[in-house]
């Protein structure tokens, strides 16, 4: 009787190494796979360092000083002060206080009114945006030129557009329409709020634009066309297919728009110059006039690090508000 001998394959030998044997080397391919995305996040780490955690961290360690014009040439022999910098700050029966929070207030005034039409007028234009029709593609890229011009550029054009007597904005409203018993001063008083909002709804919205009108090419037609068989109309689509599928979407934006409004500096800076009217008094404008006006470098520290503490709260709350599931936050609302 003849035996058939079954070859294995090659490298297949089902057998384990022998005693004393050395064990077999892990490929150094799958090691360097490993590293590799470490490597390269390596740079972006580097520059978080450099340029946002050690300032910041220089910074809070300022709010505890006295640190004046004085002790502008060696800052680390300025006076420990302790809490007396962010007790000044929030004293608001103090001239320093009373002014801060001033400015917190027409901030957030700011900070909502210029969120939320830059949000309205960006998925009004999004959802207009998804309709085919003849020049939509150059209508997309004018509706983004505002977000493409460079801050300074476009904040200028818009401050000498609000020039009182050789403006514009008075040119076409007075003298063209006759609105107004006068031309108006919009870079000073009260209206320099009104000027302030519109440059930032202006250069913000078409972000807004952007970002919803990538998260609309992800909605499946077939979801229209079912509501649409089901009998609804355009704002019931809207309202009950198209806003719960952005919910992802309009969480991530509106935090965004959120922290880039409240710490806009540019805007104001460019707009005003070093002083902004008391209406259009932004953080951190206040800010900068505090450190770089008053040269009181401390309490502008404290004032700095106060923000970012209320934009850290912010910032969480908001999170563990919208990344809860709706029965989880029921759950937790019954607690």
């Amino acid at each position: 009787m003849t035996t058939t001998a079954i070859e294995k394959p090659p490298g297949r030998t089902g057998q384990r190494h022998a005693p004393g044997a050395a064990p077999r080397r892990r490929r150094p391919g799958r090691l360097r796979t490993r590293g590799l995305p470490y490597l390269l996040l390596l740079p972006a780490l580097l520059l978080e360092l450099l340029v946002h955690l050690v300032p910041m961290l220089i910074g809070i360690v300022m709010s505890f000083k006295e640190l004046t014009q004085f002790f502008i040439r060696d800052w680390t022999a300025a006076p420990w002060t302790g809490l007396d910098n962010y007790a000044v700050s929030l004293d608001f029966d103090a001239p320093v206080g009373e002014a801060l929070l001033k400015s917190f207030l027409t901030t957030c005034l700011f900070t909502l009114c210029s969120v939320g039409l830059c949000w309205l007028l960006g998925t009004a234009a999004a959802l207009f945006m998804q309709e085919t029709f003849r020049g939509r593609g150059l209508l997309r890229a004018l509706f983004l030129v505002p977000y493409a011009l460079p801050v300074y550029a476009a904040v200028i054009t818009w401050a000498f557009m609000f020039q009182r007597d050789n403006g514009l904005v008075n040119h076409v409203l007075h003298d063209q329409l006759g609105i107004g018993d006068g031309p108006a001063f919009w870079l000073i008083g009260d209206n320099a709020f009104v000027a302030l909002l519109v440059v930032s709804v202006w250069k913000g919205w078409p972000f807004a634009f952007l970002v919803l009108m990538a998260g609309l090419q992800n909605i499946p037609r077939e979801v229209y066309e079912a509501a649409a068989l089901d009998g609804a109309g355009t704002w019931q689509q809207v309202r009950h297919v198209t806003l719960p599928s952005l919910r992802p979407v309009n969480q991530v934006l509106v935090l965004v728009l959120f922290l880039w409004t409240f710490n806009d500096f540019n805007t104001p800076f460019v707009l005003f110059g070093k002083a902004a009217p008391a209406s259009a008094d932004l953080i951190s404008l206040h800010i900068y006039q505090s450190s770089f006006q008053t040269w009181n470098f401390g309490t502008g520290s404290a004032m700095s690090v106060l923000l970012l503490l209320f934009l850290l709260a912010v910032t969480g709350t908001y999170l563990l508000l919208t990344t809860r599931g709706p029965g989880e936050r029921k759950a937790a609302g019954g607690r």
